[in-house]
């Protein structure tokens, strides 16, 4: 099981830093948006950040990579097909990003629909997601589409159960509020909801969140699911004969849902 810290910036961004498994002071960050909590943190917990990995191009998640390599000579990994800052190793689906020396190794998985060339990192029993898959929800299309994104949460779906997601963002409230919209009837959904509601109450983070739970609260990754479908072709006024069709309706729902 990974040792996985969580820093906090901006408003609701998580940056994790990632344990080596040989050595816990040695940490590798994921998405740091901002240098200045993840330096916080080195320092605060006397810390030594070896190695970055990034998702996607989005300034939240790579607005502090220059400043973090200021002074360190370390492994950057991102994706192949987006601009990142640090000149990373370019990454696409099939690809390891490897930290030998910390015995931690990732398999790389595209996942476009957020962003054209979003990537995840999937090992140790965990994904880091980035703004692909959020618990209980996923990201905006900004520059995919409706295919690409449901395909992208298709492939996290199908990861084993017990795997850890590690998503960007405390969005789960909201996001479980709007699948109680879609299936109000969901009692796993509406359980997940009141225990993240007293998380929060404690300023404790939801996340990780697990692939086993998404399967049965996400409203997301449940297109094939008929109560889903139902409430899509309701809101849509029309019928709905693809799960991407279904897929689509229900993140448009969900740009305008308050």
């Amino acid at each position: 099981m990974l040792q996985v810290t969580p820093v906090r910036a901006f408003t609701d961004n998580y940056i994790w830093l990632i344990h080596s498994p040989r050595d816990p002071a040695r940490v590798v960050a994921v998405d740091p948006g901002d240098a200045k909590p993840v330096e916080r943190t080195l320092a605060d917990r006397n810390l030594t950040l070896a190695g970055l990995l990034i998702t996607h191009h989005h300034a939240d998640h790579v607005g502090g990579v220059s400043e973090l390599l200021r002074n360190r000579d370390i492994p950057v990994f991102g994706p192949a097909n987006e601009t990142v800052p640090g000149n990373p190793q370019r990454l696409r689906e099939g690809d390891d990003a490897r930290f030998p020396e910390l015995g931690l190794e990732f398999e790389v998985l595209d996942v476009p629909g957020h962003t054209a060339g979003h990537i995840a990192y999937v090992g140790h029993g965990a994904v880091f997601c980035g703004d692909t898959l959020f618990s209980g929800g996923c990201g905006r299309l900004f520059e995919g589409t409706a295919e690409q994104m449901h395909a992208s949460l298709s492939k996290l779906a199908a990861l084993p159960a017990e795997t850890l997601v590690y998503c960007a963002h405390e969005y789960t409230l909201s996001n479980l509020k709007f699948g109680l919209a879609v299936t109000p009837d969901n009692q796993a959904a509406a359980s997940y909801l009141a225990r993240c509601q007293e998380l929060r109450a404690r300023d404790e983070a939801t996340i990780p969140s697990d692939i086993r739970r998404e399967r049965n609260v996400n409203p997301f990754l449940r297109c094939d699911d008929e109560s889903v479908k139902q409430a899509a072709e309701a809101h849509a006024g029309r019928g709905l004969q693809s799960e991407p069709e279904v897929f689509a309706v229900i993140r448009r729902w969900k740009d305008s849902f308050r």
